[in-house]
């Protein structure tokens, strides 16, 4: 009853009894702090619709849009001490042809900010890894990280669809996304109402456009050889 066995499994249970209840405190102050995300700015600058094979290993051709935009937006209180890194994508959604509550969603562009605590786990170079440490430096919280200004960025991800058309799409709008990555808890994505301390995102989503239609090849040759003609 009182072997060493016993007593190393009590100790154990013990432990990690403490350690559980420790790591759910954690998590629980996560709910103390208040989270006020919000956007400035999100628009399409620069809307293409191409013809063509988007990815390397595509079989065939199809159409594609490549969709440029501009962002402000303020994700700095989502960081708190216990917050490991914040995994920020913009999609692109429009509603499904014959479904009236069926959305199509893309992927245009992503981004991993690191808290100052996990800078060693991104995948960046030393010398911005550097800045980042100096910036951080003495502050448990950089009050910077989160806060993104994106002017007419390039996407980085192509849009598809597997019908393999996309031009003259209407009803297409820019959503931003967010996914809060802690240290100890749950993770968490943007919420589409307040949570107690926890606003919705404000603004998240962009005007509704129109996709272009598709540009023939044969257009600019024509417009060529009629001036050609005419001279």
């Amino acid at each position: 009853m009182y072997s060493s066995i016993v007593r190393l499994q009590n100790t154990f249970g013990f432990f990690t009894t403490v350690t559980f209840f420790i790591a759910f405190v954690i998590s629980l102050s996560d709910f103390f702090s208040v989270r006020t995300p919000s956007v400035g700015v999100l628009k399409t600058t620069n809307l293409q619709v191409v013809r063509g094979r988007p990815h390397y290993y595509s079989s065939k051709k199809e159409e594609y849009a490549i969709i440029k935009f501009s962002l402000d937006a303020d994700l700095s209180s989502l960081f708190t001490w216990n917050t490991k890194q914040l995994f920020v994508y913009v999609t692109a959604e429009w509603p499904s042809a014959g479904s009236q509550n069926a959305t199509n969603s893309a992927v245009i562009w992503d981004s991993i900010i690191t808290a100052p605590s996990s800078d060693h786990l991104a995948t960046i170079g030393p010398i911005a890894l550097k800045k980042l440490k100096k910036s951080a430096g003495g502050k448990p919280i950089d009050p910077s990280r989160g806060k993104l200004s994106l002017k007419n960025q390039r996407p980085k991800y192509q849009i598809t669809h597997p019908s393999g058309q996309l031009a003259s799409q209407e009803d297409v709008q820019l959503k931003l996304h967010y996914n809060v990555q802690p240290w100890v808890g749950i993770l968490t994505w943007n919420q589409d109402q307040d949570w107690w301390n926890w606003k919705a995102l404000k603004n998240g989503l962009s005007k509704k456009f129109r996709l272009p239609a598709l540009k023939k090849k044969d257009e600019g040759k024509k417009k060529t050889a009629s001036t050609g003609n005419r001279s």
